[in-house]
């Protein structure tokens, strides 16, 4: 999941800003107007960019309570499945009610920094 060159993992690849990216560089690859290689370096920089901005700017917290249905660690990440799930914003304004929520956590470590 960690690229062994950057040391960011891909995960936000998979999110709306990601799948968007990817769409646009797979067509801008099909009009041969870029190399692949240069779409794998600009969804690099993605990876890098915004984990940064994410550890960096998102200063917002919550709680949630649920019933936890399956764990795993592997390869350095933690991957939880619950259900029933409440989420809680940190000013109690607000709660968000799920029946399913898979959770990945993984280390904010580079793989250099061990």
């Amino acid at each position: 999941m960690a690229s062994s060159s950057n040391n960011y993992y891909d995960l936000y690849r998979h999110g709306s800003l990601g799948v968007a990216l990817t769409d646009a560089l797979d067509e801008l690859i099909g009009d041969e107007r870029i190399d692949p290689q240069l779409a794998m370096k600009v969804l690099t920089q993605f990876d890098r960019v915004i984990a940064e901005t994410l550890s960096e700017k998102v200063r917002a917290r919550l709680t949630f309570k649920g019933s936890l249905d399956t764990y795993r660690f592997c390869d350095e990440v933690w991957t939880f499945l619950i259900r029933n799930v409440t989420f809680k914003l940190d000013n109690n304004s607000h709660t968000v009610q799920a029946d399913k929520v898979k959770i990945v956590s993984c280390s904010s470590k580079k793989t250099d920094e061990k």
